[in-house]
Formats: C-alpha cells, sequence, structure tokens
C-alpha cells in the first residue's frame, strides 16, 4: 500500500453504530465523529480505534488535533481527509481566540441573529485549518496538495440572500447545490484563477486517484479534473446531475455549461440560464421564449443518467 490513509471527523454512513467506521472499508485510522451533527460543539461523543468516549473541547480544535498527530506519526505518503462538523448547526460562540465576530453568545442572540454565528463558526474552522498547515515542516507542505469543498448549500437562516435569492440547502437550486472549493498546493500551477468548468463532488475520486498515480481519468460516476490544476483548457464534464428528496423539494436537477432544468416527481419543470441569471430569479419555460431544444438535451441526458 503506497499511502498511509486517515479520515478524521464526520462520517455520517453508519448511523450511530460506532463498529461500522473508515477503517471497517480499509482506511488506516479514524477518529471523530460518526453522527451527523453534533448537539453542542463542546459536549459531544468522540469515536477513535473502535471506543466511544465523552468530549468536553471544541470540536474543530480537537479535529485539529488529531490530524496534526496522525500526519506527525507517518513516514510514508499519505492521505488524509479532514471533515469538519463546522458549520453545521447548532449554531454557536466558538473559542474566542478563533474568530474575530463580537458576539455575546446568548442563547437569545444566537436564537434572533444566528449568521454572525455561523460565519465565526467558518472563520473558526478556517483560523484551524492554517493550524494544520503551519504545523507541517516547510518541505511536506510543500510537497502537499489541499482540497477544500463544502459538502451542500446554506442554512435559509443564515443564507446571504443577496447571492442565492430562493436556495438553500435541501433544495435544487444552486443555494442548495453549489458549494465553494479551493485547490492549492503542489501540482497546482494555476494560481488566484477562478474555474468555470462544472466539476461535481464525486470528482474527487478519480481525482485524487489519479494523483496518487492511477492511470484511469474516470471511474464509475467520477472525471478527474487534475488537468485544471495545471491548465485552464482542460476538458471537464459536460453535464452535472443532482437529485434530492425531502418534505420541501423533491426531484432531479441537470445542468450543462449554462443551462439547468428541474423536473420535480409531480411534472413540473423548471428551466435557468445560469450564466446569465445564476441567482435562478428568472423561469424561462414560462417566458415565451423557444427552449424547445435546450429542453429536450437536458432531458434526454437526465433521463440516460436515471
Amino acid at each position: 500500500n503506497k499511502y498511509a490513509s486517515a479520515i478524521v471527523g464526520k462520517w455520517h454512513l453508519s448511523s450511530y453504530n460506532s463498529a461500522i467506521n473508515p477503517e471497517t472499508f480499509g482506511i488506516d485510522y479514524y477518529a471523530g465523529l460518526i453522527r451527523g451533527a453534533v448537539d453542542d460543539y463542546y459536549q459531544w461523543q468522540l469515536s477513535e480505534d473502535g471506543a466511544t468516549s465523552q468530549n468536553t473541547e471544541y470540536i474543530t480544535e480537537v479535529f485539529t488535533d488529531l490530524s496534526i498527530d496522525w500526519i506527525n506519526q507517518q513516514s510514508k505518503p499519505w492521505f488524509m481527509w479532514l471533515a469538519y462538523a463546522a458549520p453545521h448547526t447548532p449554531f454557536h460562540l466558538p473559542p474566542a481566540d478563533l474568530h474575530s465576530q463580537n458576539l455575546s453568545g446568548t442563547q437569545s442572540d444566537i436564537s434572533n441573529n444566528p449568521r454572525p454565528y455561523y460565519l465565526a463558526s467558518i472563520e473558526a474552522m478556517d483560523t484551524e485549518i492554517g493550524r494544520l498547515l503551519e504545523s507541517m515542516n516547510a518541505a511536506e507542505r510543500n510537497n502537499t496538495i489541499v482540497f477544500f469543498i463544502g459538502d451542500n448549500g446554506t442554512l435559509s437562516q443564515v443564507t446571504d440572500t443577496t447571492v442565492y435569492v430562493n436556495g438553500s440547502k435541501g433544495t435544487l437550486y444552486e443555494g442548495g447545490l453549489r458549494v465553494p472549493m479551493l485547490v492549492s498546493g503542489n501540482g497546482v500551477s494555476r494560481q488566484n484563477e477562478r474555474e468555470s468548468g462544472l466539476i461535481n463532488a464525486t470528482d474527487f475520486y478519480a481525482t485524487i486517484a489519479q494523483l496518487a498515480g492511477n492511470e484511469l481519468t474516470e471511474i464509475h460516476d467520477s472525471v478527474s479534473f487534475k488537468g485544471l490544476l495545471s491548465n485552464a483548457n482542460s476538458s471537464t464534464r459536460d453535464y452535472i446531475y443532482a437529485d434530492f428528496e425531502s418534505d420541501r423539494m423533491s426531484g432531479w436537477a441537470i445542468r450543462n455549461q449554462q443551462y439547468k432544468l428541474i423536473v420535480y416527481t409531480n411534472g413540473e419543470q423548471e428551466l435557468y440560464d445560469l450564466i446569465n441569471n445564476p441567482q435562478e430569479t428568472h423561469e424561462l419555460l414560462n417566458s415565451g421564449g423557444d427552449y424547445s431544444l435546450i429542453l429536450d438535451e437536458l432531458m434526454a441526458e437526465l433521463n440516460k443518467i436515471r
């Protein structure tokens, strides 16, 4: 095995059963949160080495400590997936030295004014990511590539509505599907550039495998974007697909570089131009224009995937 492997943090793939964790599937080391979230960032259950214990330290700091300790123990190339619980609910006041927000921390203030606490949680996470990177010596840091990605859109009560007017976590709008992503480090010759190519979270699998020496550029539904790290003209996928089921919204979404089609389980459809209207405030199918060719293309791809 060329690489040592570790997952630290949120697992959320086996309910509350700590016996089914990443080590069950071949990961060398796992420590973190079997559940999808915590009830209290300062009172939570840590799972490590098959055992679960109560932890009373701030969870973002603990995950960082565990990651630093594991990396320092490695003598061969390594892969780590660090999955912070932040900034998931509950909204809270992080330790003062991790953020710059001026907040009282009272429960009434958190309930009535949650967004600054959400931002403080993100800033605390960012601070801790910085501490992790700074813990590595220069040679190791220069030989490491870092991928950063959010796992879903922002909750509606803390969404920046100047960016996403009608979309948040739990919807098929861009506010529920589009997430921040950064890549930096070894092999990334493009710097301070924003990439418009289509990338799905599933593409991390093929990309990281290719970086580690695998010759395949596509693995199942995963398409490598390794070429984009050095070449802005490198090709990516032509479509991105998503589906979601909830009490609020159930259906499917498919997009190409410009247009996005949402098809609900009740048969209703919506079409948006994401280049000219990324906020999805202007629905096209009821606008009087002829979008039949675009609709046919996206429906054909949607049906092929489904």
